[in-house]
């Protein structure tokens, strides 16, 4: 008995000796291969092995942990992300790019993935609706000439009058116009009106009726999502007062979507100001086709949980610190 004993302790002695070798092997091959630029064959020749043993030792090394290969590019996406945020929210479709280092203002990582989606969606979109703002002009500027023909592109809200930076609505459809090989349609008329007597005069006129409604007819909508605060287009251009701005924050506003203020439930913030926002209608967002909302950072997350628990948008093209903001909300 005690003879059998021994016997197997040796055997398991020599087994974990066997795996203490192998698990040796396998490092110094990887590490040869991935940290000093080696070649298979330069490997086999110093380890006396075939070029296709070391190549089935990586795979090995692999499969074992020894070894894990992360992709880092810019706009390596975050699939967990993506998929924790359509099973929460029932998206059609979601894109969660990483958050730089060091952000830029424009947030024009969000907006590469932007125009990289719409590239990839290119045969399903002949027609498109946008808004404007610094996220759809970042978009915009990144979309490279024949990106797609003969796109339709059409101005979905109006514009402003003065803005600190070139973000007005024409430049930004017409430009997405011209890369597509397309046309653009305009609304040349103030996102928000001073009366609501103006918008309803201006809903009279033709034009205004037939660029909304071909709008509600696009195969996508394309906007961003703004954050509440001094520094949005709509409060630089003085199409929202100093004193509106204060009464929309106190009557709980997270932000706008296509120049619609709403609250955290998705509903109007302001009744006023509402009734004097010229452009499609929040309803008409939500009976979209497609409805592709971009919007980065921290200090969009509320108004992108508002968004998707209203059911503003059907896509989201955001970034990775967005994202863990809003599903630990």
């Amino acid at each position: 008995m005690t003879l059998a004993r021994d016997e197997t302790e040796s055997g398991q002695d020599g087994a974990a000796d066997l795996d203490r070798d192998r698990s040796a092997l396998l490092l110094k091959v990887a590490q040869r291969y991935y940290e000093q630029n080696r070649t298979q064959e330069d490997i086999g020749r110093e380890l006396h092995l075939t070029r296709w043993k070391i190549g089935r030792l990586l795979d090995e090394a692999r499969a074992a942990g020894i070894v894990q290969i992360a992709v880092v590019h810019p706009q390596a996406r975050r699939t967990e992300l993506e998929i924790a945020m359509r099973a929460r929210f029932g998206l059609r479709e979601c894109v969660v790019v990483p958050t730089p280092e060091n952000p830029d203002p424009g947030h024009g990582h969000v907006g590469t993935a932007a125009a990289d989606y719409l590239r990839a969606n290119a045969s399903s979109i002949t027609s498109l609706g946008v808004s404007w703002g610094n996220t759809l002009q970042q978009i915009a500027a990144v979309l490279p000439a024949g990106w797609t023909r003969g796109i339709d592109v059409i101005q979905i809200n109006g514009g402003v009058s003065r803005s600190v930076k070139p973000t007005t609505a024409a430049n930004v459809a017409m430009s997405i116009a011209h890369s597509g090989d397309g046309r653009a349609t305009l609304l040349p008329v103030p996102a928000i009106v001073e009366h609501v007597g103006t918008k309803e005069a201006l809903y009279r006129e033709g034009f205004v009726t037939e660029v909304l409604e071909k709008g509600r007819q696009a195969d996508a909508l394309l906007f961003s999502l703004g954050a509440i605060g001094p520094s949005s287009v709509l409060v630089q251009s003085g199409a929202v007062t100093v004193a509106e701005l204060d009464r929309l924050q106190a009557d709980g506003a997270c932000g706008d979507v296509v120049a619609h203020y709403i609250t955290a439930d998705g509903s109007v913030a302001d009744t006023d100001i509402e009734a004097r926002t010229v452009g499609l209608t929040l309803d008409d967002l939500r009976a979209a086709r497609r409805a592709i909302a971009v919007a980065a950072g921290a200090d969009k997350a509320r108004i992108i949980t508002a968004a998707l628990t209203s059911g503003l948008c059907s896509v989201l093209i955001t970034d990775e610190e967005a994202a863990r903001h809003v599903l630990e909300d």
